[in-house]
């Protein structure tokens, strides 16, 4: 194996791209409109990568997912300086007060426009 990239499932993309490009600098590197809105996006940024696709695109294209169900994710983003991440996330509704946990994280954990929980974690270096 060498790589996970998860497809979280939407009804629109556009809501989320401020979330991730504005504010958390990651560059849009795949789209597929779906009418006159997109129906697929690859978002990437320092070897993580992030995809939404709507649940309108997946259902035109594998007809057997069309009642697929929707829901909220969990993404857990390790970083390297978690007060960047929070500064550039000021305003976004925090899910979890910012913390450090007994696993040696300093997180903040939020919500995306579109309901996923994202945390994002920086880990002291050991030596």
């Amino acid at each position: 194996m060498k790589r996970l990239s998860p497809v979280l499932v939407v009804e629109a993309i556009e809501p989320v791209l401020p979330f991730w490009v504005d504010r958390l600098g990651f560059a849009k590197t795949a789209e597929v409109p779906e009418g006159d809105a997109l129906g697929f996006v690859m978002l990437d940024k320092d070897g993580v990568q992030v995809m939404y696709q709507t649940l309108r695109s997946i259902a035109n294209d594998v007809e057997t997912l069309a009642d697929m169900p929707t829901g909220a994710a969990m993404l857990f983003i390790e970083v390297a300086d978690v007060d960047a991440v929070e500064q550039a996330l000021e305003g976004v509704e925090q899910v979890i007060p910012r913390r450090k946990t007994f696993y040696g994280a300093d997180e903040v954990v939020v919500r995306d426009p579109a309901g996923n929980v994202i945390t994002f974690a920086e880990f002291a270096e050991s030596g």
